[in-house]
């Protein structure tokens, strides 16, 4: 892990973003620059910042996944990717959730995590998802509780602690597909 810190520039404490929209959208990323936002915003957070890869943060599960992007809006319009998750169907029924992240300077604004959380599921179940688990960081696991998902069990995955928990699918109603969202964050709320 030194390595990767050594290559890559420090990032400060916790950028201020200079303009904080009053809305933003969370979709299936489908535009090119949606899907490369979202891989950018992974590779942000799971390499620069976290250190649990190096250099990128794409595996196998790529090929496979739908990723759900929380966008922010200006006059209506998607401006940039600051938030992102994928899923992906592991067996017939059975989804994985995986690399959820929000951009640092939103990470206050509460609802953007959650939001993205509820649409993955949510998109899941209009698949026909008959359950749906994530390998969860300790510091999201309250989030995750409080949308009612169970800790199943701790584990050591890329060398960090996780919790692989499970959504309880009845307090996640079927997302029309493809549907978008629109969510207002409320701040001083951690959002993921």
């Amino acid at each position: 892990m030194a390595l990767c810190h050594s290559l890559c520039p420090a990032l400060p404490e916790e950028p201020v973003p200079l303009f904080i929209p009053g809305e933003y959208c969370l979709k299936h990323a489908a535009q090119p620059w949606e899907i490369a936002g979202h891989f950018r915003l992974r590779r942000d957070v799971f390499c620069l910042e976290q250190g649990i890869f190096h250099g990128d943060d794409r595996d196998d599960a790529d090929r496979l996944a739908l990723p759900i992007v929380a966008l922010t809006c200006v006059l209506g319009e998607p401006d940039q990717v600051i938030g992102t998750v994928r899923i992906h169907q592991t067996a017939p029924g059975h989804w994985h959730g995986s690399r959820l992240a929000v951009q640092r300077g939103f990470r206050r604004l509460g609802g953007l995590g959650a939001g993205l959380i509820e649409m993955a599921v949510g998109t899941a179940r209009a698949y026909g998802a008959e359950r749906f688990i994530a390998h969860v960081q300790p510091q999201n696991v309250a989030l995750f509780r409080r949308l009612h998902w169970a800790d199943l069990a701790e584990i050591d995955l890329h060398g960090r602690p996780h919790h692989l928990m499970q959504a309880d699918l009845a307090f996640y109603p079927p997302y029309r597909l493809p549907q978008t969202r629109w969510v207002t964050p409320q701040p001083g709320r951690q959002a993921a």
